[in-house]
């Protein structure tokens, strides 16, 4: 199982990053887990355009998911081969709504499902995409947002992605045993304290380290925060190896 961090930034793009986007890809099979702001493009780099077998986006704030208006745009108006066959999109209820409303003016109310197989997530759901068993949780955040846990069946090597959450036992449950835990990080211990919202780095390593995980990936760091002081916080909770993510970094699983 392969991880391709397309974009990590938190929040808003920074001069470095696009936001969250993450493909996985094993078997020949690609999943791509959120399409944030600028995604789409810094994606190009690393697949075809049209290569993606599903999408999974763990929630609806536009730092996850609004690029996903774009990727409408390129399978909907494709020039060579014609419209493209519906992909798996998996999200919380109203990713359909919530994405025809922010493209503002599609073609009919139903176009966006024409290229887009929308899939309702629900907490402690499970299913299959290709090699991977996937597993979802429900997570404090002030929107409806989801982790996700990838076993890939074959070889049995577990990925975890938190979205955006911030402290709650659910997360520790599904990231139990990971053998990467990509984990958000968006506070600074001491500075920010808004319950339900975001992580901090102690917060990020005090979780790997009751899960368990063996390998600690910080991400969804915001532009204006010190990425490093996170990272210092996270090593000082979590005695494995951390690290935070960074665009184009690939990992095997």
């Amino acid at each position: 199982m392969k991880l391709t961090v397309v974009g990590c930034s938190g929040s808003f793009p920074s001069a470095d990053s696009a936001c969250s986007s993450y493909l996985v890809e094993a078997d020949g099979y690609r999943l791509l887990l959120d399409m944030g702001n600028g995604a789409l493009g810094e994606l190009q780099r690393h697949c075809g355009l049209y290569d993606l077998d599903a999408i999974a986006l763990s929630h609806l704030h536009s730092d996850h998911c609004i690029d996903m208006c774009a990727y409408f745009v390129a399978r909907y108006y494709r020039h060579e081969g014609g419209r493209c066959p519906a992909i798996p999109v998996y999200g919380p209820k109203g990713t359909e709504e919530r994405l025809t409303t922010a493209y503002g003016d599609t073609p009919s109310e139903t176009a966006m499902s024409e290229v887009f197989d929308f899939r309702t997530l629900g907490s402690g759901m499970s299913f299959e995409l290709g090699p991977f068993s996937v597993r979802t949780e429900k997570v404090a955040h002030p929107v409806e947002a989801y982790a996700f846990r990838l076993e890939h069946r074959e070889s049995g090597r577990t990925l975890v992605y938190s979205g955006d959450t911030g402290p709650c036992g659910v997360l520790g449950e599904v990231a139990r045993g990971a053998d990467l835990f990509l984990c958000e990080a968006s506070f600074t211990q001491g500075k920010e304290d808004i319950p339900e919202l975001h992580l901090n780095g102690w917060e990020a390593g005090e979780c790997a380290k009751g899960a368990g995980a063996g390998r600690l990936v910080l991400t969804h760091v915001p532009p204006w925060t010190d990425a490093q002081l996170n990272l210092r916080d996270a090593k000082a909770s979590f005695d494995g190896p951390v690290e935070l993510a960074r665009p184009g970094a690939v990992y095997t699983v």
